[in-house]
């Protein structure tokens, strides 16, 4: 993996990362495949939309169909027909979710599987052999999500165990790859919403001297100025040099305000999670499609989109198809909001290019202010 930055403007940051299945320019936001496909679409339709790099996760690849099915077919890649860079995750936010049917340990996290109830154990040693069978470009270590709220001392204690998870990730992802692999392996910068945390957990990985960093532990329920504030105090303390990646976030406003303190990768399952619920992103705002003021408008959704929906259906057909429950209406809906996402990612690229990312925040975030007000 190579990184390199060929422009900044402020914090903000413009760059190329090099992996084995091609190169994403920065920043970046990848769509979430979370049992190997982006829901509703092909990968093709989301090549098509943007999107050069997508995310597989490791938790859900692991119970179905299991990631030794997968090594067997050939990898992740060859599986779901993607043949550009991948990352997975590591799993580690899916057992947090999962609260009620988990035992956590030094050694890893015991867990009731959500397919059909049956025992599973993941540890950090477990999620890199996962991983390697899946074979993307990026991984990423075992961590333990904190809870939000958390107390100080409960921070300190998941942040402390994810540090020693993440020794121990490392351990073994060298073990299986060996050196020439190509693949690279991102640390996890967690510690709840306590500076002193986050100095102490950035501090340990770098001296890890992973080839990325990530900040996890966000998007978990705290109020935005926390996690702003999270980010002005962590983002500084990662090496510049190397990409840095915003796990879990988020709209387009989360995405422009990320970027302006230095974020270079996103991911997020909201532009398809709300795609299916009929939530759509606009230039002129958020449209909700079940509003029964779009049942004869036969204008586009979005007048200055070229995307596939855009540029064939009107909101009333949408609207008809979300009513209806039809699954063209989900398809026609996610092609819209990925390739949104998408664009926003190409525009804040080309104003850090020219020198005008402030200008082009303030724009963007007032736009979609604006927007929620009179679509609401």
């Amino acid at each position: 993996m190579r990184f390199s930055l060929s422009a900044t403007d402020g914090l903000a940051r413009r760059g190329q990362l090099a992996l084995p299945n091609g190169t994403v320019d920065t920043p970046a936001f990848m769509p979430v495949g979370t049992y190997g496909a982006v829901k509703t679409v092909t990968p093709e339709e989301v090549a098509a939309c943007g999107a050069q790099i997508i995310l597989g996760n490791t938790f859900h690849l692991m119970l179905r169909p299991g990631a030794d099915i997968v090594r067997r077919l050939g990898g992740l890649h060859r599986f779901m027909h993607w043949t550009g860079p991948m990352l997975t995750d590591s799993g580690g936010f899916q057992v947090w979710s999962l609260t009620e049917r988990r035992r956590l340990t030094e050694e890893g996290v015991e867990f009731q599987a959500p397919t059909d109830g049956s025992k599973v154990f993941l540890s950090p040693e477990r999620a890199m052999e996962v991983q390697a069978d899946l074979g993307a470009d990026i991984q990423m270590v075992f961590d333990e999500c904190t809870d939000f709220p958390a107390t100080l001392d409960e921070a300190r204690a998941s942040m402390e165990l994810s540090v020693r998870w993440a020794e121990r990730s490392r351990q073994r992802f060298d073990a299986l790859a060996g050196t020439d692999s190509g693949h690279a392996l991102f640390g996890i910068v967690q510690g709840g919403m306590y500076p002193e945390l986050r100095s102490a957990s950035a501090a340990a990985l770098k001296a890890m001297d992973f080839p990325g960093l990530a900040i996890g532990g966000l998007s978990v329920g705290e109020p935005e100025s926390d996690r702003l504030a999270v980010l002005e105090h962590t983002v500084p303390l990662l090496p510049a040099e190397r990409p840095r990646y915003l796990m879990g976030v988020g709209t387009p406003a989360d995405i422009v305000k990320a970027v302006a303190r230095g974020v270079d990768m996103f991911d997020c399952v909201m532009p398809t999670r709300n795609a299916r619920n009929g939530h759509l992103f606009t230039s002129a705002g958020v449209v909700r499609i079940r509003n029964a003021r779009y049942r004869e408008d036969d204008r586009p959704l979005d007048a200055s989109c070229s995307c596939y929906t855009c540029q064939h259906y009107s909101r009333a057909y949408l609207r008809h198809l979300h009513q209806a429950r039809e699954t063209l209406g989900a398809r026609l809906n996610t092609l819209h909001n990925l390739h949104h996402y998408q664009q926003l990612m190409a525009g804040i690229r080309a104003a850090i290019e020219a020198k005008d990312f402030a200008g082009f925040a303030a724009r963007e975030l007032l736009r979609q202010e604006q927007g929620v007000a009179d679509m609401q």
